[in-house]
């Protein structure tokens, strides 16, 4: 029996996909959650299989919530399910430990069959997902992913070990104005909007381990 977890902020849509999915005979539907918080505050993680998310949550993303299930059950498998498939947001799921994306409207259905897959070692994307991924991959060397330089990545070390912009900028010999600056763009380029989302990313991206 396949243990899943679903979170999805819309009630109506979360308990439709419960429904359809406890349908299944491999499939047991064993916690959901309208939230990331919610989710990870009452899901027992070592007991789940599956987690079928949703990206765009109140307060912690999707994204966000993928990395703490993988750290928190490295063998749980996550799958995306949302609207969205902009570059940004997959490839931000995907570094998450996300290993499937689907889109929203898939049917029942189609939506079993890719989390056995997934289980038997697949990576059930959506078509027009697979096609952005192939086109992304074809022009990777015209654009190549944005990365922090080497003064972006040391300043992120002395953000990490808790020192405030002053300190930081006494370190380096810059302002703290200059120091602001920098982090608004670490910030970006990690697709973060706080200290400890950066961070979290900054972790999973192998920056912090240089």
């Amino acid at each position: 029996m396949i243990r899943l977890s679903l979170v999805e902020d819309d009630s109506y849509l979360l308990n439709h996909l419960a429904r359809l999915l406890e349908r299944e005979e491999d499939i047991q539907v064993v916690s959901t959650a309208i939230s990331a918080e919610e989710a990870i505050k009452t899901f027992d993680w070592k007991q789940i299989e599956v987690l079928l998310v949703d990206l765009d949550l109140p307060g912690a993303s999707g994204v966000d919530l993928i990395a703490y299930a993988k750290e928190s059950n490295p063998s749980l498998l996550a799958m995306v399910h949302t609207i969205y498939e902009d570059r940004e947001t997959v490839f931000s799921a995907i570094r998450a430990g996300a290993s499937g994306y689907i889109l929203k409207g898939s049917t029942a259905l189609k939506m079993a069959s890719s989390i056995r897959e997934m289980l038997a070692g697949g990576s059930p994307i959506s078509p027009t997902i697979a096609s952005r991924l192939i086109q992304e991959f074809q022009h990777q060397a015209e654009e190549p992913t944005a990365m922090l330089s080497t003064r972006e990545t040391k300043l992120l070390h002395l953000l990490a070990s808790g020192l405030i912009y002053k300190e930081i900028a006494n370190e380096l010999g810059i302002s703290p104005h200059t120091v602001h600056s920098h982090i608004s763009n670490i910030y970006g380029k990690l697709q973060a909007k706080s200290r400890p989302q950066a961070m979290r990313r900054a972790r999973l991206l192998g920056y912090l381990n240089k």
